[in-house]
């Protein structure tokens, strides 16, 4: 993409480091805790994923961070403001994308962008510039004139984070973007933020999109019921649950047990069983010699096979191992009264089962 016209304004921000900090923030709603003391950072010019369930506290958490909340304790900053003492100047420095795209669908693209561009108080000639500047990077220039109610749903996505970062922030913020996209526009969002990763840009995105974040985060901190529960890269992360894995599927699906059977003493029982998929995965501490093993007790027990190999876990086994279940099985404890996700900057400024 190369050096964009929407490159972030520092503005006096921290150029390495962190630039987002969170220590200690606690958040409940009545007699529910959201947020249960929480801290991370995310450096300067990196993507920090923010993975975890309905019901983690993502949400809530990316509310405080944009002044929508106020914590009940613990503090927050981000490029140097605190979420509270400094709301106002904060408010200038952070960009905020949700989970719909939060557009005026009676404007057109260009009068979206420029509507808010105005807000951010920077007159209406450069408004004017900017707007059509990011019209040309998203994509949206051919389509500039039109009402935003005749866009696509990629197409609002593209025009709402381009509304994002029309003040040029240095902090972009994306609550789950993604969600509801068809699996080409989404690929073409991770190419935006691939983007605009490079121009400088500090990315926050938290998702339940186990994939999204292996593929973009520098690094990931999965949260559960409020508390960060493990935090690194993608690759540390896998490697906390062991190394290689074997995975193989069985040819009849009567023959799941039987094979579960046949291999459970050489995973020391530690198998996760897919029936509908007639699937079985378990650790490999040895790798080769561990898949010839299993291999030797297929072929005892008279079971066919129609794949087996040595993999590397995967972000979704990593989340099963760590929180016991699925990236969507809950919801947001404060989800019942949450619009945070549609704001733009201008308003912020499946039958697996484990046997063991």
């Amino acid at each position: 993409m190369g050096h964009r016209e929407g490159a972030p304004d520092p503005s006096g921000a921290p150029t390495e480091g962190p630039m987002i900090e969170v220590e200690g923030i606690t958040k409940s709603f009545g007699s529910t805790t959201a947020l249960g003391g929480v801290d991370l950072a995310a450096d300067a010019g990196r993507v920090l994923a923010l993975l975890g369930p309905n019901g983690a506290g993502k949400t809530t958490l990316v509310r405080i961070l944009t002044t929508l909340l106020t914590p009940d304790a613990g503090r927050a900053r981000v490029a140097g403001y605190d979420t509270v003492r400094d709301a106002a100047a904060l408010r200038s420095v952070v960009g905020l994308t949700g989970q719909y795209a939060a557009v005026d669908e009676l404007l057109t693209g260009r009068e979206n962008l420029e509507m808010i561009g105005q807000f951010l108080n920077l007159g209406r000639a450069e408004a004017r510039r900017r707007a059509a500047a990011s019209l040309e990077e998203f994509g949206l220039a051919d389509a500039a004139d039109r009402r935003a109610s005749t866009y696509s749903g990629g197409m609002r996505r593209r025009l709402d984070l381009a509304a994002s970062l029309i003040g040029r922030p240095p902090v972009l913020i994306l609550d789950e973007p993604t969600t509801g996209l068809d699996p080409p526009t989404r690929m073409d969002l991770w190419a935006t933020m691939d983007g605009l990763v490079a121009a400088g840009t500090t990315v926050l995105l938290t998702t339940q999109y186990l994939e999204e974040a292996d593929r973009l985060a520098h690094r990931i901190v999965v949260v559960d019921k409020g508390r960060v529960i493990a935090s690194g890269t993608a690759d540390q992360l896998k490697a906390e649950l062991g190394g290689d894995l074997i995975e193989l599927r069985v040819r009849h699906a009567d023959g799941v047990d039987t094979a579960a059977a046949a291999l459970n003493k050489l995973a020391d029982g530690d198998l996760l069983i897919d029936r509908d998929r007639q699937r079985i995965t378990f650790p490999a501490p040895d790798g080769a010699d561990t898949l010839a093993a299993a291999l030797g007790r297929l072929h005892d027990a008279g079971l066919a096979v129609d794949d087996i190999g040595i993999r590397r876990p995967s972000l979704d086994e990593v989340f099963l191992a760590l929180t016991g279940h699925g990236a969507s099985d809950s919801r947001d404890a404060s989800s019942t009264s949450d619009a945070s996700g549609d704001l733009t900057q201008a308003d912020a400024s499946p039958n697996s089962r484990r046997t063991r």
